[in-house]
């Protein structure tokens, strides 16, 4: 198992694998209510077969090249995480994703985990468009969305249904060129070393 440093705060990022179950359980229940305030992943892991059911399908989603899931661990404990919802090599497309427990927001962390999962899929593994989709009520995950330098792409107008209620979803990305842009301008080197 690998741990990537997120700065020098002492978080890190690392696998979030089925063998992590009862933590990221626990994780979840400390947070259900603020996680669940936008995004299912609450709703996926109720006990510890649901929990287990989630991350092996993300296990699975590795071995297939078709997605990843990664914990963001903050003083040891995990607080929240970031995956690749989706990844096609093939076609040079990917989206990104994230959770975080209201303790540790406001810290940058999805921030900086985020920039290392991009970071891998466009210089190692050749990805063209990473995509990000956020409810445009969910104001923290745009803003993040905002930070990492992408460009809203569109608003699909009440095409999610979470909870009874129809949401507006918006649909962000950055292209492989804007993303080198972007980070040369920061004056940022990139490390060979990512989440693979």
């Amino acid at each position: 198992m690998f741990a990537i440093s997120l700065g020098d705060d002492g978080a890190e990022l690392r696998p979030l694998e089925p063998w992590n179950t009862e933590e990221y359980l626990a994780h979840i229940d400390r947070s259900r209510e603020y996680i669940g305030r936008h995004i299912a992943l609450a709703d996926r892991a109720v006990d510890l077969a649901s929990a287990t059911a989630f991350l092996q399908l993300y296990a699975d989603k590795k071995a297939a090249d078709s997605g990843r899931i990664y914990g963001i661990w903050a003083d040891g404990t995990l607080v929240g995480g970031v995956l690749f919802r989706t990844f096609d090599a093939e076609a040079g497309t990917c989206e990104v994703g994230c959770w975080l427990e209201e303790s540790a927001v406001g810290r940058g962390l999805v921030t900086r985990a985020i920039r290392l999962l991009i970071d891998w899929a466009v210089d190692v593994r050749g990805i063209h468009r990473v995509e990000w989709l956020a409810a445009s009520t969910n104001t923290a995950s745009v803003n993040v969305a905002q930070r990492l330098g992408m460009v809203r792409d569109a608003v699909l107008r009440e095409s999610n249904l979470y909870r009874g209620v129809r949401h507006d979803m918006e649909i962000w990305s950055v292209l492989a060129p804007a993303w080198r842009e972007q980070r040369e301008a920061r004056g940022v080197s990139v490390s060979a070393v990512g989440p693979g």
